[in-house]
């Protein structure tokens, strides 16, 4: 096989992954929901893996889903290949000299003092850091990261995972500089309760319901608002767009590059939390360490940091 035939078939194993979790549910909905994706990102990430192959591996029907051939024959070598992948990391972390880490962190969060702090501790220690999306916090438990910094609640279950709190951090309205509330110190929900807000299809109820504020004590849900299945900047754009109006971390200072938004403090609700977690079940004594640095230099007065 030539160079340039073997190049036409490198295959992303993302992908690889998706398509075998739709193949198990043959359904598009359950899959998103499985994988913690929005449904319409699943699709376009299954199209394309049939456009890499030249082939379409499911056929949509008004039922569901279902193999085609060249899915059905596709599938087996697809889980082999998946199973080899992940043999062939665990292999290579296990290789890995004494004293290295790999520490994530996700969107806008800043981890460099802590990190900085590490290597000081520890110079002889190999310590990388990895930047992630928001829905990207599995990658934790499937050991591509040794440590996380991210915002609870998380957008995928965290189950086995040791959580310490470093800080709680209110949440804002964002809404176009233009908004009847812009300008204003403060707003409770009830403020906003005809505003629809904008949320991420595809994710898990009880992160959507954090921040949709749903449900709301004494009120009725928000008003059906957009369903996104992009990044951060997208509900921002939307925002802007004078679409909805969306509940944001208020450190995120994103929003804040635009003169055309607005953030208020929302009252009466819970803070989000910013949190280091780990594999509640890790050797690595960096990741201990790592964990003492966040208290050190990233943990805030206003909250003690707390581990569960």
């Amino acid at each position: 096989m030539s160079d340039e035939t073997r190049r036409g078939f490198d295959l992303d194993l993302r992908l690889v992954r998706y398509f075998t979790v739709v193949a198990e549910h043959l359904n598009f909905a359950r899959a998103a929901a499985a994988l913690h994706v929005a449904q319409p990102s699943l699709s376009r990430q299954i199209q394309r893996l049939e456009d890499t192959l030249g082939v379409r591996l499911l056929e949509r029907t008004p039922q569901g889903s279902r193999l085609s051939a060249a899915g059905v024959a596709f599938l087996p070598r697809a889980q082999e290949l998946l199973n080899t992948a992940g043999q062939a990391a665990f292999e290579a972390r296990a290789a890995m000299p004494p004293g290295t880490i790999t520490i994530g962190y996700v969107e806008d969060l800043v981890i460099t003092p802590a990190v900085r702090d590490l290597r000081r501790r520890h110079p002889d220690a190999h310590v990388h850091t990895r930047h992630l999306d928001w829905d990207e916090t599995r990658a934790l438990p499937e050991h591509q990261v040794d440590v996380l910094v991210a915002r609870t609640p998380l957008p995928a279950p965290a189950d086995h995972l040791h959580v310490t709190v470093l800080y709680d951090e209110p949440r804002v309205l964002l809404v176009p500089a233009s908004h009847r509330l812009a300008g204003k110190e403060s707003v409770s929900p009830g403020d906003f309760a005809d505003e629809p807000l904008l949320s991420c299809a595809g994710m898990p109820p009880a992160w959507t319901g954090f921040w949709l504020l749903d449900p709301r004590p004494g009120q009725d849900p928000a008003p059906p608002a957009p369903m996104l299945g992009g990044t951060i900047e997208d509900k921002i754009e939307a925002v802007a767009d004078g679409r909805a109006v969306a509940v944001m971390p208020a450190d995120d200072r994103r929003s804040t590059l635009r003169d055309d938004l607005a953030t208020i403090p929302i009252e009466g609700i819970e803070p989000c939390q910013v949190a280091v977690l780990s594999r509640a079940i890790d050797r690595n004594p960096l990741v201990a360490h790592f964990r003492e640095s966040a208290k050190n230099c990233l943990a805030r007065d206003t909250t003690r940091a707390r581990s569960r």
